[in-house]
């Protein structure tokens, strides 16, 4: 998974969560209650995903300083703004119910055993690689152009009840 689908996660747990319209926290509406949500997906995924402000900005169609703004303002909030602290409340702990259904790997060689016992294979002669990472550890799986889209499908399919991402180097 890249930072980018990780974050739309994130967002549509928010805006299930609050019942919001699936896409409504990249609109431009400026109603108290969506910039409440707008700020907390934004924190969450820069504390707890460390996704790149760039990302989200994009996702959220706003520029990356407003995710600094978010980041900065959340404790000033939290304390003063009842509407963001019951947001913050309800998404966060939404959010760790879901992260924590998933597992991580403790150990990157058994991640990659893993991953080549469930149909990933290498290429001798590699021009893509995919850096895997899941909790602390990171293994690389090398393959070519031709077949790197293949494979990065095989890990989605292997590794969806454990929480990674994949850089595509």
């Amino acid at each position: 998974m890249t930072e980018e689908y990780n974050f739309k996660c994130i967002c549509s747990i928010t805006t299930r969560i609050l019942g919001f319209p699936d896409g409504s926290l990249s609109t431009k509406s400026r109603k108290r209650p969506l910039q409440a949500a707008r700020a907390v997906a934004s924190y969450i995924a820069r504390s707890e995903e460390d996704i790149h402000r760039s990302i989200i900005g994009k996702v959220l169609n706003r520029n990356r300083s407003n995710i600094y703004h978010y980041e900065r303002t959340h404790k000033k909030y939290f304390a003063t703004s009842l509407i963001y602290r019951n947001t913050f409340d309800k998404v966060y702990k939404a959010y760790l119910d879901t992260d924590g259904t998933k597992a991580i790997f403790l150990d990157k060689d058994i991640m990659k055993s893993f991953l080549l016992k469930n149909g990933i294979k290498e290429t001798l002669n590699s021009e893509v690689l995919l850096e895997i990472y899941s909790g602390q550890v990171s293994c690389v799986i090398k393959t070519s152009y031709f077949d790197f889209s293949n494979q990065l499908e095989k890990v989605k399919f292997a590794l969806s009840n454990y929480h990674y991402t994949v850089k595509i180097k």
